[in-house]
């Protein structure tokens, strides 16, 4: 079979000066894509910025024949996620894939947690896939093609103690993959979200030696899948590290019905109630929806 490629597509990676970012805008452009690097360059907590990082991407991309272009704007805001994708166009003509990669770390336990450790890994990690994506988003739709790429992380779907910021943007992101799935099915956009686990900057004090073994490079092959026209999957999560990958999945239970259910039959019935045999995945709410009604419909009142 021919190899995936990327002629004639332009994408945008955020937080691509380094890590994760990097490889996945190093891959995507040795795959012919034309390629917009963003990254503000700043400190792992998200303080200051330097265009350096993102020059150093484009440069190697160019030097090894391909085609990018550096970018220094904020994620953050509805602005800069304007110009991000204005930038994209502007350089290249149009936007086919955004993979929203930027990130930064300040963690704390839950009760030491203040809006100053919270609100901006929000705005970076969950509103700025909302303010870089959404632009791309109005021209995807005309044009009838898009690829989306959101990371999450284990700490959303799974929880990680220290993280209550960190996780909640993250397992936000996994709604928002999920709702973005289904508006645009009908225009050939697919919207998944990887969760890596990798050596970079924000993983290596959490991770010690371990995480020498988690090369970067082994998350960037599933990104260019989602990133192509040859997937086939929209609204999925997909675990991620050592050249390992997995799906995550949102299942639940048969569960225990009753239609006089009492405060008592909840403590009776936990174990039922939280028995996974036979789980469901439902594809989105409709499904849940529908089970529920038939089950509630099969009852006959006596």
């Amino acid at each position: 079979m021919s190899e995936i490629g990327f002629d004639g597509k332009v994408a945008i990676v955020t937080g691509a000066g380094g890590g994760l970012g990097r490889e996945h805008a190093l891959l995507l452009a040795a795959r012919g894509a034309r390629v917009l690097v963003n990254d503000v360059g700043g400190s792992v907590n998200g303080e200051g910025s330097d265009k350096g990082p993102a020059d150093h991407v484009v440069a190697e991309i160019v030097g090894a024949g391909g085609e990018a272009v550096a970018d220094s704007h904020s994620v953050a805001t509805a602005e800069g996620g304007a110009a991000i994708v204005e930038h994209a166009v502007e350089a290249f003509g149009r936007i086919d894939i955004v993979v929203n990669n930027a990130g930064i770390l300040r963690d704390k336990t839950f009760h030491n947690l203040t809006p100053e450790l919270l609100e901006p890994v929000l705005d970076v990690h969950l509103k700025g896939a909302f303010y870089v994506t959404q632009p791309a988003w109005v021209r995807m739709r005309e044009q009838g093609y898009g690829r989306v790429i959101s990371t999450t992380s284990q700490s959303g779907v799974l929880g990680n103690f220290g993280q209550a910021n960190y996780g909640a943007a993250k397992m936000g992101l996994v709604g928002f993959t999920r709702v973005l799935a289904q508006e645009g099915a009908k225009y050939n956009i697919k919207v998944n979200a990887i969760a890596p686990l990798a050596r970079t900057r924000m993983t290596e004090d959490l991770m010690g030696d371990a995480v020498k073994k988690l090369r970067p490079e082994l998350v960037s092959p599933v990104v260019a899948w989602l990133a192509s026209e040859e997937c086939s999957v929209t609204g999925e999560v997909f675990t991620v590290a050592a050249g390992r990958v997995g799906r995550f999945f949102v299942g639940m239970t048969p569960g225990y019905f009753n239609p006089a259910l009492s405060v008592e039959d909840v403590r009776d019935h936990l174990d039922e109630i939280r028995d996974e045999t036979g789980y469901l995945v439902p594809a989105n709410a409709g499904e849940e929806t529908k089970f529920l009604f038939d089950m509630v419909s099969s009852f006959e009142v006596g």
